[in-house]
């Protein structure tokens, strides 16, 4: 934290990392999805800890469950394919609509 937190600062953001780590792996799981990781950013307002970040697929990376096949950021990384197609297919599979 280089000196930046307090020790119960940093036991909060674990704390609420674990709480949000166990809502994300659910919801992606309900559309046969693999949260693999991501990044949560947290801040201070009024002294209390605060979680200030929106989440997408630019924030994560997320894996078919069955064929692995990865739909984030990754197939802009490495050339795999049509990003928005692939944030598209996991909104569809998170029961969102899109015209």
């Amino acid at each position: 934290s280089f000196g930046w937190a307090e020790p119960e600062h940093i036991a909060k953001m674990k704390e609420l990392t674990f709480a949000v780590n166990d809502v994300l792996k659910a919801l992606f799981l309900t559309g046969n999805m693999l949260l693999v990781d991501y990044k949560l950013e947290f801040g201070l307002f009024k002294g209390a800890v605060v979680l200030g970040d929106e989440f997408t697929p630019d924030g994560c990376r997320l894996w078919d469950v069955d064929t692995r096949e990865k739909l984030d950021k990754d197939r802009f990384r490495q050339d795999l394919g049509d990003v928005v197609e692939s944030y598209e297919l996991v909104g569809h599979r998170l029961g969102l609509k899109f015209d």
